[in-house]
């Protein structure tokens, strides 16, 4: 059974399009992370949406298996937005109809992904050196799905081309719906403070709804942002790693490690039957991590955690670990 005590979620509204968003703040789309099992558990704990990680137009279009099974996800996930990303308007253009087909309810395009990989090839971050083409991309979704298109951008490729006004024109002219906004360049990508005045000046100058995100710790973070800046929305990123509780204003640190054990429990089981092809254990042991951090105070059961190999024996030291550990302030 999920835990029962989830908070309902927020009384905020805003819309995307025709699509009614109850809520403001998300899971962000992270690669290898924002899956559809732990989307899932996040929209329990109150995230607003479900955000994908980041699919490869290319291989979307030409029929990857492994790329077409990103698309996959759960009816209690909705609204589904998936992220796309690519550089080339006709093939970013049909791979957003497999997107529509797929049910989601948004298209979003990735002009955010700061990796060399994605970047240096004029995808993803690299998008913002070139943003009429970014405009271009756009418009052929718009084309061709009836769905909404959105975008994620940052402020520019570095401290001496932040165009993210300019941007914001472009693909709003383009005919985008909402656009999410981290708050640095490519060229910072982690490092540094997000700029937020930037994100708030974007706000203040969007007649689209307009979602920040950088550097949000917790949900009260995450609302005084709102209050402080306007945004519609926040997305919450490496802070909500083995950390759905920051959807609904708790504190993982202070949650009954029971509680915590149950939820590492019911996220393994969903993993391993959406991958059932795959070692879903092994795709865990990430989730895992973050999730015993502050509560497993012996550094020898944590580790075993991350090593074993078998389901069973990872279950059993998840329950052996509920009698009579507490959260550790110093791990």
């Amino acid at each position: 059974m999920f835990p029962a005590n989830l908070v309902e979620t927020q009384n905020s509204m805003f819309k995307i399009d025709h699509i009614n968003i109850e809520g403001n703040v998300a899971l962000s789309p992270m690669a290898a992370i924002s899956d559809s099992p732990y989307r899932k558990i996040c929209r329990r704990y109150g995230s607003m949406f479900s955000f994908s990680e980041f699919i490869s137009a290319d291989a979307l279009v030409h029929g990857n298996k492994t790329t077409r099974d990103m698309l996959r996800y759960e009816v209690e996930e909705r609204p589904v937005i998936i992220q796309i990303f690519g550089k080339n308007p006709d093939i970013i253009q049909e791979a957003a109809l497999i997107v529509e087909q797929s049910g989601a309810d948004i298209v979003d395009l990735n002009m955010g992904c700061s990796a060399d990989r994605v970047a240096g090839g004029g995808a993803g971050a690299g998008l913002l050196k070139d943003i009429s083409l970014a405009g271009r991309i756009i418009e052929a979704m718009k084309k061709a799905v009836k769905i909404p298109v959105s975008a994620k951008i940052r402020l520019g490729w570095d401290q001496n081309s932040k165009n993210y006004l300019e941007t914001l024109k472009i693909l709003e002219g383009s005919g985008v719906s909402m656009i999410s906004v981290h708050g640095r360049t490519k060229k910072q990508a982690y490092t540094g403070t997000a700029d937020w005045n930037a994100i708030g000046e974007i706000k203040s100058r969007a007649s689209v709804p307009i979602l920040g995100n950088g550097d949000v710790e917790s949900y009260e973070d995450a609302d005084n942002k709102i209050k402080e800046y306007g945004v519609d929305g926040v997305l919450i990123g490496r802070a909500a790693i083995g950390n759905p509780w920051v959807f609904r204003g708790s504190h993982r640190s202070r949650t009954h490690v029971d509680d915590v054990v149950d939820l590492v429990l019911m996220h393994l089981d969903e993993m391993l039957a959406f991958y059932p092809e795959q070692n879903g254990l092994k795709l865990f042991r990430k989730h895992a991590a973050k999730y015993m951090k502050h509560f497993f105070g012996a550094k020898e059961a944590r580790m075993k955690l991350l090593t074993c190999e078998s389901v069973e024996e990872f279950k059993d030291i998840c329950l052996a670990l509920k009698e009579g550990c507490w959260p550790d302030s110093e791990n």
